[in-house]
């Protein structure tokens, strides 16, 4: 026990003295991580763009370029730790280009490897969710007249987006502890904070403890946050069937269509259609009851005239 609140006094004295140094390496890896995270979707949105026999020359080789460089990309930065990337990104540009290519903006460095590192995962990730949703989606939207862009914004990644996040959020969350490596190029995330201030007074252990609270807050939080994304994502799950319309309930819908559409069966102008309807119908009907009627009269009368001719026989 007394280690115990030994290590507490250690963690409170550092966290008084650095919370600032804390809390800034903290910002760090969250903006870090987020726009990682987003550019690695992007990365992978690119890597389903669909293309066609029917396609231009020009479009088809262009596309087919970039699965090609896309899917090396893939392989090579799955295959690497990140640690070695962003060496051989941030020091192996200068070396091999004598100095003609190098980061002067640590941020540009930090965010361009952690960010091609998430995309190489991403790429996977948001091609199997694409490919998840059934492929009569595009088909239908293709059939309405709808674009690539429109089709995938409006009728493909909202399907897929649900079926991705938990993949998604498992990134970020990996994001946050993997921009830990980041040191390597001098970039002050939390980590680095850890590592300054252990130089400054060697209190290793209490400033690692900070650092794991730090890193535990940041990915429980994150965890919280995307279920509640999930859970919005889902919807309402309690629904009530209606069992007033009959004709509602052969369609197989759930509720009325919102009240004043051309569709709500309680719309004044929906109301009057549907009586045009019905009267319609009972005009037909009694036209057929009146046509019959007719017929059997001639029948009756055929038969008449042909008994009265075979009794003057």
């Amino acid at each position: 026990m007394e280690q115990f609140a030994q290590l507490g006094s250690d963690m409170v004295r550092l966290w008084s003295q650095y919370s600032g140094s804390y809390l800034n390496g903290i910002k760090n890896t969250l903006i870090l991580a987020v726009v990682a995270t987003l550019i690695g979707f992007v990365c992978g949105v690119l890597n389903t763009i669909p293309y066609t026999k029917s396609d231009s020359l020009p479009k088809r080789f262009l596309l087919k370029l970039i699965r090609i460089i896309v899917r090396v990309y893939v392989e090579i930065f799955r295959g690497t730790p990140m640690v070695l990337q962003a060496v051989f990104i941030y020091y192996g540009l200068p070396y091999f280009s004598n100095n003609a290519l190098r980061f002067d903006n640590i941020w540009a460095a930090a965010i361009l490897i952690v960010s091609i590192n998430t995309g190489a995962y991403m790429a996977e990730t948001v091609r199997g969710g694409i490919i998840s949703v059934d492929p009569g989606q595009t088909e239908g939207a293709k059939a309405i007249g709808m674009t690539h862009v429109q089709t995938m914004v409006s009728v493909i990644l909202p399907q897929a987006f649900r079926n991705i996040v938990p993949q998604i959020g498992n990134n970020f969350i990996i994001n946050i502890k993997d921009t830990s490596v980041m040191f390597i190029i001098s970039f002050t995330e939390f980590f680095a904070i850890h590592r300054t201030v252990v130089g400054s007074n060697y209190l290793y252990f209490p400033s690692a403890a900070i650092e794991m609270v730090g890193y535990l807050t940041m990915t429980l939080i994150a965890s919280f946050l995307l279920r509640l994304l999930e859970k919005k994502l889902d919807g309402n799950d309690s629904y009530d069937l209606v069992q007033v319309d009959a004709l509602t309930m052969s369609a197989g819908t759930y509720n009325y269509p919102g009240r004043g559409t051309p569709f709500d069966e309680r719309n004044p102008e929906a109301q009057k259609s549907m009586l045009r309807e019905e009267l319609r119908r009972q005009a037909e009907r009694d036209t057929a009851v009146r046509e019959g009627q007719k017929a059997e009269t001639r029948r009756a009368h055929g038969n008449e005239t042909r008994n009265q001719d075979g009794g003057d026989q």
